[in-house]
């Protein structure tokens, strides 16, 4: 009697486990958890006689099966809540635009079981421009591929509608695609009062289309990032009008001293030096006093963005005022100081100016070079080191640079103090 009572428990188990597999609704990791719990009241079942205890067992297991239907409901909806707290806290705690764009693509990826990787980019004047990623390895901010012309991300930008593409492999917009794209993947505008302001793409490793759920967490998660990222977008432009100098479009007096700080800070942290450049434009008040400022200012304009034109990507250069500009170059001592001012000299050269009387006018500069921390301990202290080099070259030494006389002794030649020219 007790065999085949245990034999019958062992049926009623094998049911229950079936059941379960078979359910597509219920996450993996808890599907151990519910066996577990269906062998436990499947061992409390009586005999039965005619062999109920396998429909008594169908029964109990269904009933558990719908209570975890709708245990996993109310858990979503929790989650849910939980994701929309924490990525308005996430969202709402800061302005840079790079900062909300992370956090929008982390909180997909935590959203999305199997999800494989988030790209976001920007869409600002019918245009894609990329603005984070990523994937489920950890790897950030890295440009997978370049949006195409008649690609899912184009075709979300331009329709404003989201698309889900099913299966990479056979969906016609994936046509000649690498090998590895494959799995699902669905395409989500960002937008703010009707306007696409970005798309988010978020593939995942498995075939099919996404549940109702997931679908309603993405659109929530898509409305908020919109939000956040017009905000964020705003704050930037406004910024940068404020520390851009309306006549170059350089940066300001105030993005130079903000950036000084930057710098010294960095140079603290890393132990590293940096140089502070002041420049001036050799004979710019002759041009101005016989064109008059509407040629002197078109002039500047023209001369500066010259000279930005030769900049490496890592330089900072700034208007200081009138027509003094200031060079910030990090991780940089004198003999590396030097070759950057002997390229701008030598490029100079190349520059003219074509005055309204037809005349060709030409440009010269004069400098002087700061490092810290050999010439200051400060940003402003190195800025006033660097000017009263320029001061010497301008008087004495002019379309040279001129090393600084700091705290630690002259850095000169034995020749004299004529360094670059």
């Amino acid at each position: 009697m007790k065999s085949e009572l245990n034999n019958a428990r062992a049926r009623v188990y094998e049911r229950a486990r079936e059941l379960v597999e078979r359910d597509k609704s219920i996450p993996v990791e808890d599907k151990g958890n519910l066996l577990r719990l269906i062998q436990v009241l499947t061992e409390s079942l009586e005999a039965e006689p005619n062999g109920q205890e396998k429909d008594k067992g169908t029964l109990v297991t269904k009933e558990i099966l719908s209570k975890q239907a709708l245990m996993t409901l109310v858990r979503q909806q929790a989650d849910e809540l939980d994701s929309l707290k924490k990525l308005s806290l996430n969202l709402t705690s800061s302005l840079d635009l790079q900062t909300v764009l992370d956090a929008v693509v982390s909180e997909a990826m935590r959203l999305i079981r199997n999800a494989r990787a988030v790209h976001i980019f920007l869409y600002l004047h019918n245009r894609l421009e990329f603005g984070a990623s990523l994937s489920s390895e950890g790897t950030r901010n890295k440009v997978i591929a370049i949006p195409r012309k008649n690609g899912l991300t184009n075709l979300v930008a331009t329709s404003g509608k989201r698309f889900v593409v099913e299966d990479m492999r056979t969906h016609e917009l994936y046509k000649g695609s690498p090998e590895d794209w494959k799995g699902s993947i669905i395409g989500i505008p960002l937008m703010v009062n009707r306007e696409v302001v970005g798309v988010m793409n978020l593939s995942r490793s498995t075939k099919g289309g996404f549940s109702s759920a997931e679908l309603r967490l993405l659109e929530l998660l898509a409305d908020q990032a919109a939000v956040a990222i017009s905000n964020a977008s705003l704050h930037q432009q406004v910024t940068h009008q404020a520390n851009s100098d309306s006549l170059t479009g350089l940066p300001n007096r105030r993005a130079l001293d903000i950036r000084l700080e930057e710098e010294v800070m960095y140079a603290k942290r890393s132990g590293t030096r940096f140089a502070a450049i002041m420049m001036d434009l050799d004979g710019f008040k002759e041009v101005n006093d016989t064109y008059g400022h509407a040629v002197g200012d078109e002039f500047l304009r023209s001369a500066f963005n010259f000279l930005a034109g030769s900049m490496r990507a890592t330089d900072f250069l700034a208007r200081y005022g009138g027509d003094e500009l200031t060079l910030i170059l990090r991780q940089t001592d004198f003999p590396m100081a030097k070759v950057v001012c002997d390229k701008i000299l030598e490029n100079i050269k190349n520059f003219s100016y074509v005055a309204p009387d037809k005349r060709t006018l030409a440009l010269g500069v004069s400098g002087g070079i700061a490092i810290y921390p050999l010439h200051a301990d400060t940003g402003s202290d190195l800025l006033r080191a660097a000017d009263s080099a320029l001061y010497h070259a301008k008087k004495y030494l002019r379309g040279s640079f001129v090393i600084a006389r700091g705290k630690t002794g002259p850095l000169t030649d034995q020749t004299g103090s004529k360094l670059i020219g």
